[in-house]
């Protein structure tokens, strides 16, 4: 009796041994299917003033088109430092571009985007490497370099103009002052509507004495 439960034994621990390599060679012919050195991705810091609602997860686009991510975000005292991932090492950013917060859609998700300054060649982009060592000599974008982003479209500061123009106009004074320009405004136009009338009047009169002394002379 004691053997049969020890053979029982011994073939269930076979079958979780057998059942744990095969999970085990699974994700290791999954590692090496989705493994591809050629789409090694990077990463590159930006600083900005202020966060403009970015946050872990944020988009990162160039051209419109989704190339990475905002992987890290960190405060210092004077700024916020954002680390960034690139999907690939062949997406080559020129150094000479302009990076900004904006927000999209409907729910004003924010996001950067990196809008380049200037074209790249093929052939700069054949020579580039982005973890090369010589890469901080070339014009594009290197691995772990910082960059300085700006603030881009933001509603929130649409929402607060339109706060203080709509302040403004209640204002008596700037009413009022507004109201004597508009006034001011109309009446020397219509001077200037007058003396053009009067100016076109004794244009066609000296037109008409012109044409008098021609015939007399003639």
């Amino acid at each position: 009796m004691n053997k049969i439960k020890s053979v029982n034994l011994y073939r269930h621990l076979q079958n979780i041994v057998l059942f744990l390599l095969f999970i085990c060679f699974t994700l290791i012919i999954w590692l090496i299917i989705n493994f591809n050195p050629t789409n090694q991705g990077y990463s590159v810091f930006i600083e900005f003033t202020n966060a403009y609602g970015i946050r872990e997860g944020t988009s990162l686009r160039m051209r419109g088109i989704n190339i990475g991510y905002v992987k890290r975000i960190k405060m210092n005292l004077n700024s916020i430092l954002v680390m960034v991932n690139i999907e690939s090492k062949h997406i080559m950013i020129p150094k000479n571009s302009i990076i900004e917060t904006n927000q999209t859609g409907l729910l004003n998700e924010a996001v950067i985007d990196i809008v380049p300054l200037e074209f790249l060649s093929m052939k700069d982009m054949e020579k580039s490497n982005v973890f090369s060592k010589h890469c901080n000599v070339s014009n594009i974008v290197c691995h772990l370099n910082y960059l300085q982003g700006e603030r881009g479209l933001n509603y929130d500061d649409l929402i607060r103009a339109a706060t203080r123009i709509s302040q403004r106009f209640d204002d008596p004074v700037f009413f009022n002052t507004f109201y004597l320009f508009l006034q001011n405004s109309i009446e020397i136009s219509d001077e200037i509507i007058n003396m053009t009338i009067n100016s076109s009047h004794l244009i066609s009169i000296l037109h008409q004495v012109v044409k008098k002394i021609l015939r007399i002379n003639g």
